[in-house]
């Protein structure tokens, strides 16, 4: 924030800077690197991955539990209820299936996504959320329709097994995996917890250790370091084809503000890991000089920010993140080379 100019103490003007990352994909066909397709109104994208017929079918189990357990607790109500006010008929008998029966199949996943916006205890337990094809959370109208198309159409539906295994071939033909209860109330089901590791510290190549001592990185922006390590930790997690795209693009990127230059023909998750962890090493040993200095001039300061036992870090000597479990990649960087001086 700053002052206006010509304007009073107490006018102020607040500047955002919204930063617009362009992913580059070299195939047009190729899936997208967000895979659920989510942007919400403020132009923000969620990278959701779509839940597919596997884990919905687990859930799906976890609910059939979870439903004949609630049919069998109404049934015994009903019949406690109506037994001591009078006889059991057919007709009577007949009321309380249907009421148990719409309780499970209806009254359970529609209450349940109602209250807890898209979660039934099934998609609690896999870690899965019912949204709208915007990605805001349903309300009641989506989880009726769903409800109801999906007891009508497809489980038990009307007309079983022929319904499953329509819903079935739904699923598996639609890109994001809706069945025929999605299609209807505009809703689709995403993983909303994926296991990501964000404390992965970056270990260097050791055929790059000596190239990487040299690098001048000064050209290495946060934003471009930022960038480089969300593509790393998620690399087992993203498509190929959209894996081998920001990967290309990030080593293009990175090659243009780096000198000198990585060895011809080196693998390019190798160039990203060898400049994120010199880049690491090198603010590790700005820290280990900044506070060696404090505490030689200063020592009652350490010790007041409860830092008088202060051991410098050490480099780790074991990959924790994903460097070590996946194989590299066949990405290449786009080097170019400098324009000689006029």
């Amino acid at each position: 924030m700053k002052k206006l100019p010509g304007g009073d103490a107490h006018s102020l003007t607040v500047v955002l800077t919204v930063r617009v990352t362009r992913r580059a994909r070299t195939d047009p066909a190729a899936p997208d690197a967000n895979p659920a397709g989510l942007v919400v109104a403020d132009a923000i994208e969620l990278d959701l991955p779509i839940a597919r017929v596997s884990s919905r079918g687990l859930a799906r189990l976890i609910d059939l539990v979870a439903q004949l357990g609630i049919g069998g607790i109404v049934s015994i109500l009903l019949f406690l209820i109506v037994g001591s006010t009078g006889s059991l008929d057919d007709a009577t008998l007949q009321v309380i299936l249907i009421i148990t029966q719409v309780t499970m199949l209806i009254v359970y996943p529609v209450l349940m996504e109602t209250v807890t916006r898209g979660r039934t205890l099934g998609k609690f337990v896999l870690g899965l959320r019912v949204v709208r094809d915007d990605g805001g959370a349903i309300r009641f109208r989506q989880a009726l329709t769903r409800g109801l198309v999906g007891t009508a159409a497809e489980w038990p539906g009307l007309l079983p097994p022929l319904t499953w295994f329509a819903s079935l071939a739904c699923m598996q033909a639609d890109p994001r995996s809706k069945r025929l209860g999605d299609i209807s109330a505009g809703t689709i089901v995403v993983h909303e917890r994926t296991p990501i590791v964000w404390g992965w510290i970056p270990v260097m190549p050791a055929h790059l250790a000596a190239w990487a001592a040299t690098v001048d990185l000064g050209g290495v922006t946060d934003e471009l370091a930022l960038d480089m390590r969300q593509y790393l930790i998620r690399y087992r997690f993203l498509h190929a084809s959209a894996r081998t795209a920001l990967g290309n693009a990030l080593s293009t990127d990175l090659a243009q503000v780096i000198r000198p230059l990585p060895p011809p023909g080196i693998n390019g998750r190798d160039f990203l890991i060898a400049v994120l962890a010199e880049r690491h090493r090198r603010s590790v040993a700005r820290l280990v000089a900044t506070r060696t200095a404090t505490a030689t001039v200063w020592p009652e300061l350490m010790h007041a920010t409860g830092q008088g036992g202060w051991v410098p870090p050490q480099p780790p000597t074991a990959p924790p993140g994903p460097a070590a479990l996946i194989p590299p990649p066949t990405i290449a960087p786009v080097v170019r080379q400098a324009a000689p001086p006029a």
